[in-house]
């Protein structure tokens, strides 16, 4: 039998795919699980991989996801900024 994951586990996992704009191979990886079960969680919640972009488009939909999906890219790199910004704080207060 494999291993069981709480609810909040998942949504966690799943949250770092579809919020935070990770792959769901370098999510797993992350969490140290493997990714065919994260693979499993998204496609039951719904979740498809982001088409890899080509040729600009003037579809309305096409703009709106790109933009959805780069305001989620931007939100992650700035949680990550943030992060490294309190920890080299830290880091540069334990120096005597």
């Amino acid at each position: 039998m494999g291993k069981h994951y709480t609810r909040q586990f998942k949504d966690q996992a799943m949250g770092l795919v579809i919020q935070q704009g990770y792959s769901a191979s370098q999510a797993a990886r992350e969490l140290g699980m493997p990714d065919s079960t994260l693979m499993i969680w998204l496609r039951k919640a719904g979740w498809r991989k982001p088409i890899e972009e080509g040729p600009a488009s003037d579809d309305p939909a096409v703009l709106k996801t790109q933009v959805q999906d780069l305001r989620r890219q931007l939100r992650r790199v700035e949680m990550e900024r943030d992060i490294l910004k309190k920890a080299t704080a830290y880091f540069a207060s334990q120096n005597p």
